[in-house]
């Protein structure tokens, strides 16, 4: 018995080892998809990046699939139940590094995308495609600088969905409307190296920052919204000392993270550490990493194809949530861009072993096919 057309594309997909931040032939293959289907492809490559901007027609509204190419590394490969980059079908899962995250959503939307072409060759306004090889990976080469491009050329996305694994469960069982932002403090705190039998002598960095930190971790930051979570502050690494339990150390170095809502900016959590660090006498430096300011795509055209896509194919009641990490739809949505993130289950994705469930896929590409009919035709 012969692949499904989404699952073939799949297992060639994941044959191609593209591991983060290299593309290893995939968005190639895609162009050679795309071409086919009157889509005018530009390629965009930033440094070790390859990126892809495929678009057909240009009339509004333009309605844009993001995703990414790029996987994160195997892990140990004798642990895998097959080789990451020889896809296996086992017990009606795809396994291989990127079945879920998210080549598999990305090869349901050409199916799909396919399918809809197929019985709608002018279709209202325009469809793209925005594909990166740099999510996985330090994401300075990738989506943000194809956005930067567009935005210089003023083509503007309306609709986007990107990809990602939001699904729980069952594939539509959640979608994603929006994100936490992130934001992480690179700090070090400065002391004075000595014996500890001389305390007149030194200045420890670890006691000089405890007071602090304990402050921080207890920080109500926000209450949160109808979107989102109250404001999470983790303290992620701490790292100080020579290795010798006689040495006061000469420095400390800690990572914090906070996952914010809305209610914050990243102007008023960094305002708020530094004065906090000022209260209690810290001497250090930090540098700050701005991943991610927070985004929520209201209820709307867009959420609303989406959600009765969802329900025709699956029967389900999809949930719009903002839970998890980041994606790149950070990038898009300060465009003025409806961004929502639909894809398969996220139970196995950068694990040992991931997969997708192939009756999901198929579910997936149907989906993806119905939203296309609701938004242009």
């Amino acid at each position: 018995m012969s692949d499904s057309p989404v699952l073939g594309l799949l297992k060639d997909l994941i044959s191609r080892p593209s591991i983060t931040p290299f593309d290893a032939g995939c968005q190639p293959l895609l162009i050679e998809r795309l071409e086919k289907l009157g889509f005018t492809c530009e390629v965009m490559e930033f440094e070790d990046t390859l990126n892809l901007w495929a678009r057909r027609g240009t009339e509004k509204p333009l309605f844009c699939f993001a995703g990414h190419t790029d996987v994160v590394p195997t892990g140990p490969e004798h642990l895998w139940k097959c080789p990451p980059f020889e896809p296996t079908v086992i017990d009606g899962y795809l396994y291989g590094r990127g079945a879920a995250d998210m080549k598999g959503g990305l090869a349901a939307f050409m199916i799909g995308l396919e399918q809809f072409i197929a019985e709608h060759q002018d279709h209202h306004g325009s469809i793209a495609l925005l594909i990166t090889s740099d999510e996985e990976g330090p994401f300075i080469n990738g989506t943000t600088r194809v956005i930067d491009t567009l935005e210089a050329r003023n083509e503007k996305i309306d609709y986007c969905i990107v990809g990602e694994p939001s699904s729980t469960d069952h594939v539509g069982d959640t979608i994603k409307n929006g994100r936490r932002g992130s934001l992480t403090a690179d700090l070090t705190v400065k002391g004075v190296q000595g014996h500890v039998a001389y305390p007149h002598l030194v200045k420890n960095p670890i006691h000089g920052c405890m007071a602090a930190l304990a402050e921080l971790t207890e920080t109500q930051w926000d209450s949160g919204n109808e979107y989102f979570p109250p404001t999470s502050f983790q303290i992620t690494n701490f790292n100080s000392g020579t290795g010798a339990s006689n040495v006061v150390p000469a420095n400390a170095h800690i990572q914090c993270n906070w996952r914010y809502s809305t209610e914050l900016t990243a102007a008023q959590i960094t305002a708020a550490f530094e004065e906090t660090l000022k209260n209690h006498d810290v001497d250090y430096d930090v540098q700050w990493i701005y991943n991610g300011s927070p985004f929520i795509t209201q209820p709307g055209s867009l959420t609303n194809a989406v959600s009765l896509a969802i329900k025709e194919v699956t029967g389900l009641t999809t949930e719009l949530s903002t839970s998890g990490g980041t994606s790149d739809a950070r990038f898009i949505a300060p465009t003025g861009a409806q961004v929502v993130e639909v894809g398969p289950s996220n139970k196995t994705i950068h694990k040992i072993n991931e997969s997708v469930n192939i009756a999901d896929l198929e579910s997936l590409v149907d989906i993806y096919q119905v939203t296309l009919q609701k938004l242009l035709t």
